[in-house]
């Protein structure tokens, strides 16, 4: 099974299974770690399933619609790698991606 490697806020790395087909915020919540919110249950509509994507992962995603790029211009925290886990789709080429759980707003 494909791999996802989830940092949570304070600096904890875990490598968990990873399904395909399922978003990024799916496998995260799916997998015990509930300090990623996603309050608006993967809509792109609220922005608290916020992460930050290794960089060597950068042109590998979907470029950012304009919808997640004007939610994630509300977070104090967005940086040039930031994006939200529900607008990624794990597919099999994702193996090994890298996500930090952005700091709360």
């Amino acid at each position: 099974m494909p791999k996802l490697i989830v940092v949570t806020r304070d600096g904890t790395e875990s490598e968990v299974d990873a399904r395909v087909g399922w978003s990024v915020m799916e496998n995260i919540r799916e997998n015990g770690f509930d300090e990623l919110l996603a309050l608006c249950g993967g809509c792109c509509s609220c922005a608290t399933c916020h992460v930050q994507v290794g960089e060597e992962w950068l042109d590998r995603l979907k470029p950012i619609g304009p919808d997640e790029d004007d939610l994630l211009d509300t977070s104090s925290h967005r940086g040039a790698n930031s994006r939200l886990s529900c607008q990624i789709m794990f597919e099999p080429e994702l193996d090994g991606l890298r996500v930090r759980i952005a700091p709360e707003d």
